[in-house]
């Protein structure tokens, strides 16, 4: 059962956010925005741990779940070192999947030969 509740919870994610895309006028950078925004605001109404342990990788891949992480970072930093941490804690929270991130675009980019759009 817990691969149907992630697959229906993260389909019904992306659903949504692709009827967004198609019924506004958002740009998709802003849309991102929104959903690593709303992860954040889920985790601080503590909605979002109880999605994420009934739906699993379908609420925690998402954006959603890259702000409900950035959130929990500025929470532990705040409470360890006070009000730097609101600066230092999501960087600490990230800095691994951020990393990973670039480091396997650049390599991809070694591989495949990037061209402009044209």
């Amino acid at each position: 059962m817990e691969y149907i509740h992630a697959f229906w919870v993260g389909g019904l994610i992306c659903a949504l956010v692709q009827i967004l895309l198609d019924r506004t006028k958002l740009m998709p950078g802003r849309v991102m925005v929104l959903l690593v925004c709303s992860g954040a605001v889920l985790g601080f109404l503590g909605i979002y741990e109880p999605l994420k342990a009934f739906a699993g990788a379908g609420a925690g891949v998402p954006l959603l779940g890259f702000g409900n992480t950035l959130y929990q970072g500025i929470r532990k930093a705040v409470d360890e070192e006070g009000f730097l941490g609101l600066f230092t804690g999501g960087f600490t929270a990230s800095a691994a999947g951020i990393s990973a991130a670039l480091i396997f675009s650049y390599l991809a980019s070694l591989v495949f030969q990037p061209k402009m759009k044209e």
